[in-house]
């Protein structure tokens, strides 16, 4: 979840390395950091909606959680608010070759690779994808509510993040901070399947320090099964593109795989998720492989760090540790260590 502003710190190796977009880049952070209002005075001002008021107390107290319980970071990030006026932080843009599942990639100093390139203007995010369709690319924009600069600056909460309820928008916050403990560069799946972990697992101890049940699991049993769904398509076209057909066939191949998967999609929403309309947007929309990318980023490794979690007996102190000596790691002994701990039995709660 790591958003466009990384982009305004770090010089670009490849990709949109432009004086313009550079520019595009830091007027935008500065718009973000200008606007920043201290959410204690948003609060205190009587002028403030009563609905407002009510979002920014609750997520306070989660920011404060994160710190106290959680072991997160103990800074400025997440007490400031800025009402940005528009729907999203952020579009981040995704391609693919025409005949690939993987992403063209963009690379920065420190922060590493990542999927896609990220604008805080659409219309400029919209003028990259043209030009990478151009060049005969599967392109995509997802607007993304959410922004971090993993703690390079005091990153605010955003009007477009309130879009989500309580549950989501306190996850995320627990999700940001994780990022801001540990962050390696160049591995995704790592720092998005630990984020994850912390945020679920946060999520879960914020709510029973307040006495609250267990959140419904048929929201997540849906999500799971859906991204289970993509990337079940993913792998089908993966495998299809490594047999060598020639243009023509394999565009109908391509085609024939995405209709075959609308067709799951369909029998899998009319029986076992009763007619739930959650992913009709989604699948309204054109299917191609650039789509396809944001999925599996944020969960391949959840149950490993599950169970890091409870070897480590429950100690968030404990279990950030076993993270970084994980970080440290050459990347495939990384990958295999916690390949190895998927399938480690679960360690028995202490």
């Amino acid at each position: 979840m790591v958003g466009a502003a990384v982009l305004t710190l770090l010089a670009p190796l490849a990709g949109c390395s432009t004086l313009g977009y550079y520019g595009h880049l830091a007027h935008g952070e500065a718009s973000l950091l200008v606007h920043r209002k201290p959410i204690d005075e948003v609060v205190a001002d009587a002028d403030t909606d009563a609905g407002l008021r009510k979002r920014l107390e609750e997520a306070q107290a989660a920011r404060r959680f994160a710190s106290d319980r959680l072991g997160l970071p103990r800074n400025k990030s997440y007490t400031s608010y800025v009402d940005l006026g528009r729907p999203y932080a952020t579009w981040n843009v995704f391609a693919t070759p025409e005949f690939s599942v993987d992403p063209l990639t963009h690379c920065f100093p420190f922060a590493g690779c990542v999927a896609y390139v990220g604008f805080f203007d659409k219309a400029r995010a919209e003028r990259e994808r043209e030009d990478l369709a151009r060049q005969g690319n599967d392109t995509a924009i997802e607007g993304s509510a959410a922004y971090s600069t993993l703690g390079w600056f005091s990153d605010p909460i955003l009007s477009s993040m309130l879009r989500w309820n309580d549950d989501e928008l306190d996850g995320v916050i627990f999700h940001e901070l994780a990022h801001q403990r540990v962050y390696v560069a160049d591995d995704t799946a790592f720092n998005e399947s630990f984020a994850t972990f912390v945020q679920r697992e946060g999520l879960k101890q914020w709510r029973e320090s307040r006495g609250l049940p267990a959140a419904g699991d048929d929201s997540d049993a849906r999500d799971d099964a859906f991204t289970a769904l993509v990337l079940d398509l993913r792998e089908r076209l993966r495998r299809l593109y490594a047999r060598g057909l020639d243009t023509s066939a394999m565009r109908a191949a391509k085609a024939g795989e995405i209709d075959a998967f609308r067709e799951r999609f369909r029998r899998l929403r009319s029986t076992e998720w009763k007619n739930d309309a959650a992913y009709d947007a989604w699948m309204n929309a054109p299917i191609n492989n650039a789509r396809l990318v944001p999925f599996g980023l944020y969960d391949r490794w959840v149950p490993a760090f599950q169970r890091l979690f409870v070897q480590a007996g429950g100690d968030w102190a404990v279990f950030y540790g076993y993270v970084r000596a994980l970080a440290r790691l050459p990347g495939k002994a990384r990958e295999r260590r916690l390949d190895a701990w998927l399938a480690a039995p679960t360690p028995t709660a202490r």
